[in-house]
Order: structure tokens, then C-alpha cells, then sequence
């Protein structure tokens, strides 16, 4: 017998659990925000509206499915199934964060906040949640967003929808190797603060900041593109270091190929630097777009 599905709920913890768990209790953390002049109501608001949220989505899964929750910080240990469905209960950056860790499950983004969230991946509100789970178990219309993997030559791998960030793990200068995939020679030597590979979901994020910084005339990919961009930050010229690669495109034939120069450099994708691939000296990685494509239902 085929298992019934499972809506896994992911959801992260509020703003106003951070500061309660930094000051003890509510009236602690309220005298702590009226010394500085901030009121703690806007973060408690927002925060029984998150919980409510939960509540509702979970309400809504159907009797006969299974249901299992999983916070942001414990993703990386939680084992996804391939019948699972996805509900991403919170902000747009929660559902990158998910990402990474799915393989081709559906992911239905709920809106916890609406108005105050852009909802380019949380997409619904919480009342559409059983019409969502229903249609993501009948093979309901999806939008496959282009991913971007980082494999190193010790098999380490990484996911991420928005973006891959190469650089050292202290902000000091990373030095490096950078050249197309395949090309014979070790590639440019360079020093720089890091390097950005990003996708089209990503354009409305970091890699447009970088892009319009830049003042490139590249076209940013759409999310569904099979596109990256990427861009080097702020490449040190010198005797021993060039800048004649610090930007540029991969389509679905192409890579990105880095080789580490200094002590430690870290890989690590939609900001979840405690979740990164840390490469030594003379190591190497190979940048480009991945197989996998986030599922999300439209």
C-alpha cells in the first residue's frame, strides 16, 4: 500500500520568541525596547499572527494525511520524503532557505504577513491552504525555478535557490582561481571579498544589488531561466592578482570553476552561512545550474 501524503509545515521562530528568549519574559523585553524607544507591540502582533497562521495551515491538512513539522534552524536534519508537500508557512526567505533540501517535492508558500512580505514565493493566504494541498497532491500546476549547485572535487555539494556565496568566512580578502569550467590553465588569479552566483529568483535580491552596482548591462534571468549571473566583489588589482573576470553568465552547458589559495574558504547558499561547504587550499569547485528546480505551486 502506497503511504497517504505528508504536508510538512515549515516555519520559523518569531522575532518576538528571540527576544523573549534573550530577556525572560515579555515585561523584560518591553522595558528593554522602551529604553531605546520602540514599542514591543508590533513585534507581539506579528507574531500571534505568524502562530495563528500555523494553526490554521495545520487545521487545514486533511484527516486521512500525515503532518509533521520542522523549524528553520533543524531543517538540515530533517529527512524530506518524495510524497511529502511542502507548506512553507512564513516570508519569502524561508522558502530559499527550504529549498536546498527538497528533491523535486511541491512547495505551497503561505503568506503570514501579508502586506508587509513582497509574496514572490509565499504566494497564498491561509484560508486557500486545503484547496492548495489538494491540488498539490493531484499534480496541481507547479513553476520550476532555477536552482544553482556548487559541487566540489571531494563530492561536497549545495543547493540554493537565490544565490551561492564563495568567499573567506571572516570578510577578509579570499584568494582564489577563477575560470570557465574545462578551460586548460588554472585560471585568473585573484583576490577579492568573495564571489556571487545567483539565479533569476535571486535577481530581486542580493544579485540585483550587485548587478545594479556594477551598472551591468547582462539582462537579469527570470526565475524560471535557466540563467545564472554571476559577479566578483570588488577584485584587488595587483603584480599577482588580475580583474579581467569578475562577471558574466552560465547557461544550462556551462560552470564556474574556483580553486582555493588561501587557508579556508567557505560556500554557503541563501544565507545559511551555519550550513556552508568549507574548502581548503588547492581545493576546487565547480559552479553552475542544478538539476534539481524548486517546485512551487502557482
Amino acid at each position: 500500500m502506497s503511504l497517504a501524503p505528508r504536508a510538512v509545515l515549515v516555519h520559523r521562530r518569531t522575532e518576538y520568541e528571540e527576544l523573549i528568549d534573550r530577556h525572560g519574559t515579555h515585561g523584560q523585553a518591553a522595558f528593554f525596547l522602551s529604553s531605546r524607544g520602540r514599542s514591543i507591540d508590533d513585534v507581539a502582533g506579528r507574531h500571534h499572527r505568524t502562530r495563528l497562521a500555523l494553526r490554521e495551515v495545520a487545521a487545514a491538512v486533511p484527516l486521512t494525511w500525515r503532518t509533521s513539522q520542522v523549524e528553520r534552524a533543524d531543517l538540515d536534519r530533517f529527512l524530506f520524503a518524495p510524497e511529502d508537500v511542502v507548506v512553507v508557512v512564513g516570508q519569502d526567505g524561508l522558502v530559499a532557505n527550504t529549498a536546498k533540501y527538497l528533491a523535486g517535492q511541491p512547495v505551497v508558500g503561505i503568506d503570514t504577513d501579508p502586506g508587509r512580505n513582497p509574496g514572490v514565493l509565499v504566494r497564498h493566504r491561509c484560508t486557500d491552504t486545503a484547496a492548495l494541498l489538494r491540488a498539490a497532491a493531484g499534480g496541481g500546476p507547479t513553476e520550476d525555478l532555477t536552482m544553482v549547485e556548487a559541487v566540489a572535487d571531494d563530492t561536497q555539494r549545495l543547493l540554493a535557490l537565490n544565490e551561492i556565496y564563495l568567499g573567506s568566512p571572516g570578510h577578509q580578502t579570499a584568494r582564489y582561481r577563477l575560470g570557465p569550467d574545462g578551460e586548460e590553465g588554472p585560471g585568473e588569479a585573484q583576490a577579492s571579498s568573495g564571489v556571487l552566483v545567483g539565479t533569476g529568483t535571486g535577481a530581486t535580491g542580493w544579485l540585483r544589488s550587485l548587478w545594479l552596482e556594477r551598472g551591468s548591462t547582462a539582462q537579469l534571468p527570470a526565475p524560471s531561466d535557466r540563467r545564472l549571473l554571476w559577479f566578483v566583489r570588488e577584485a584587488w588589482p595587483s603584480p599577482a592578482t588580475g580583474t579581467t573576470r569578475v562577471g558574466g553568465h552560465l547557461d544550462q552547458r556551462e560552470g564556474l570553476r574556483l580553486t582555493v589559495e588561501s587557508d579556508r574558504i567557505v560556500v554557503f547558499g541563501d544565507g545559511m552561512e551555519a550550513d556552508a561547504l568549507q574548502l581548503t587550499w588547492g581545493q576546487s569547485v565547480r559552479l553552475g545550474i542544478a538539476a534539481t528546480a524548486l517546485r512551487l505551486l502557482t
